[in-house]
């Protein structure tokens, strides 16, 4: 193989890396979740709410304070609901 050859290769090999691995970062950001306490609707909170509820569907009213749902990350404040904007800190069980 002559030197040329050997540079074209090890360039091409490169490339190819830094985009696989450009691709597979970004997937991962799109990808990444976080929990947002107070926007579930009844029923319909993901695994293990808090007091009160056992996992996944075991709210017991809408926009419950302790019971969470996965959103995507960096989107939970902005959520808004009848009760306020959704929070990453678990708030208090219902009365």
């Amino acid at each position: 193989m002559s030197k040329m050859s050997a540079l074209a290769l090890a360039a091409s090999v490169a490339t190819a890396v830094t985009l696989v691995t450009g691709t597979t970062t970004t997937a991962s950001a799109a990808d990444a979740k976080e929990k947002c306490y107070g926007v579930a609707l009844k029923g319909q909170n993901d695994c293990a709410a808090g007091p009160g509820t056992t996992c996944a569907g075991t709210s017991k009213v809408d926009y419950q304070r302790n019971s969470w749902k996965l959103v995507p990350a960096g989107t939970c404040e902005t959520i808004k609901t009848p009760s306020g904007h959704g929070t990453l800190t678990q708030g208090p069980a219902p009365v």
